[in-house]
């Protein structure tokens, strides 16, 4: 297995204990144009993909994952995976200007 898949089964499977999240996550996540639910969240960690991948990150080892929520639309969440809980560190609606129609590939600045 290649080490997204298996940092993908670390993710779904701390989860399912515990998800924890960040201050900065609520406040992305309750925004008014977005109102992103922990369901959706959910959503995304058990059936969205991993698209990229931060191991050197400074708050831990971290990825980011889209998936579809509500209506299917994309989901980008942040999560960061530790022993006993997932640490979901942001969540937003991916923009087209930033994101390719795939919601996966960065555009070019």
């Amino acid at each position: 297995m290649d080490n997204s898949g298996d940092l993908l089964l670390r993710i779904r499977d701390v989860a399912k204990k515990k998800c924890l999240f960040l201050p900065h996550a609520l406040r992305q996540m309750n925004r008014p144009e977005r109102m992103i639910s922990t369901g959706e969240i959910r959503q995304v960690i058990e059936h969205g993909e991993i698209i990229e991948n931060y191991p050197e990150d400074a708050r831990g080892h971290s990825c980011l994952m889209l998936g579809r929520g509500e209506y299917s639309r994309p989901i980008h969440i942040v999560c960061a995976h530790k022993e006993d809980y997932l640490a979901i560190i942001t969540a937003y609606i991916p923009g087209e200007i930033e994101w390719a129609n795939d919601f996966k590939t960065r555009r070019a600045p």
